[in-house]
């Protein structure tokens, strides 16, 4: 169970002066600067920085994403112990990629602003102790699920976590501007892990869920990817706001918002849902799309820097996607 990195940039600005370009050699520069460990690592700072290491705001989206399912496979409230062991499942699963992602990442991660604090790059963390962890982490919790949830689930995790170190963070993410399209395949996995979970099964419903997701997120990583794209134009990672217009960005934003919304209402058809999921799913579809919309005028315009409001759509991306999972939640209830 995991996603791709969608947090807003933070931390210092260190490297705010270097040109933009020169990935590669900038990034070779940045391995010397990792191999220089403080020679102090007080106990509380190093275990925060292993908690880092899994980046916990993004697994809390995966988390929202996986336990309404859940409710919806049960038509009512699953077993509890059921949701913890899924929960705890997916967090050390989705842990272990977001570890090895920062391991196989820690050159770029050195040069650019919104990764300048991450725990290889202070040296808090050795790249070997973030590898280790990280396939401990990939072990255990493939043990986890399926010891205590089942074998079906534990397989869709690994290959959740195997989709995204391997083919996203190894291969697409430094070779495609389609790198965060097909590389969001492995944040889909969730719900199949969710369904699974309760029925030891997939079905048509976990499909749908699954593609909801698979459009959400360009729409929802590109407006950030818009914010920061100075940062990946530095290491070289061609991310789509890097090597098109703004208004060519938005374009495509508009036409994967239209699928997301259109996909998001088929479960009502399928049977899966009564009248409440798809109400909220009008609305809450309808606000993105004007979002979306709004987001391309601006770009059609030209307008650039602040008044863009790119980050007006990643921020109504997160909302928007725990509010349509709540409604999923709470459907059978209202059946």
């Amino acid at each position: 169970m995991t996603a791709v990195d969608s947090r807003p940039a933070g931390g210092g600005t260190p490297h705010a002066g270097r040109a933009v370009g020169g990935g590669t050699s900038h990034a070779r520069r940045a391995m010397g600067e990792l191999a220089e460990v403080p020679g102090h690592r007080p106990f509380g700072a190093r275990a925060k920085a292993f908690v880092a290491l899994t980046k916990p705001r993004i697994i809390e989206l995966l988390l929202i994403t996986t336990v309404p399912v859940m409710f919806l496979a049960e038509q009512g409230v699953p077993n509890l112990w059921l949701v913890l062991a899924t929960c705890i499942g997916g967090y050390l699963s989705a842990g272990g990629a977001n570890a090895l992602n920062m391991y196989i990442d820690r050159d770029i991660d050195a040069l650019m602003d919104r990764t300048s604090q991450r725990p290889l790059v202070t040296g808090m963390v050795s790249p070997r102790e973030s590898l280790v962890f990280g396939l401990a982490l990939a072990v255990i919790s493939t043990l986890w699920f399926g010891l205590l949830v089942n074998w079906l689930s534990a397989a869709l995790s690994l290959a959740a976590l195997l989709f995204y170190v391997i083919v996203y963070t190894m291969w697409l993410k430094r070779r495609t501007a389609q790198n965060i399209v097909w590389g969001g395949i492995a944040g889909c996995m969730p719900v199949f892990i969710g369904w699974s979970a309760v029925t030891n099964s997939v079905s048509w419903a976990g499909l749908v869920l699954f593609l909801v997701i698979f459009f959400w997120t360009p729409p929802h990583y590109w407006p950030l990817s818009m914010k920061v794209k100075e940062d990946y134009a530095r290491v070289g990672v061609p991310m789509l706001p890097v090597v098109a217009s703004n208004a060519v960005v938005a374009r495509q934003i508009v036409l994967y918002s239209w699928v997301m919304v259109g996909v998001s209402l088929a479960l009502w058809p399928l049977g899966y849902v009564g009248w409440f999921y798809p109400l909220i799913a009008v609305v809450a579809g309808a606000w993105w799309l004007k979002e979306a919309h709004a987001l391309r005028a601006r770009a059609k315009a030209g307008i650039t820097g602040a008044k863009l409001k790119e980050m007006r759509l990643f921020h109504w991306s997160i909302t928007y996607v725990s509010i349509l999972f709540v409604a999923i939640a709470v459907d059978p209830f209202l059946r």
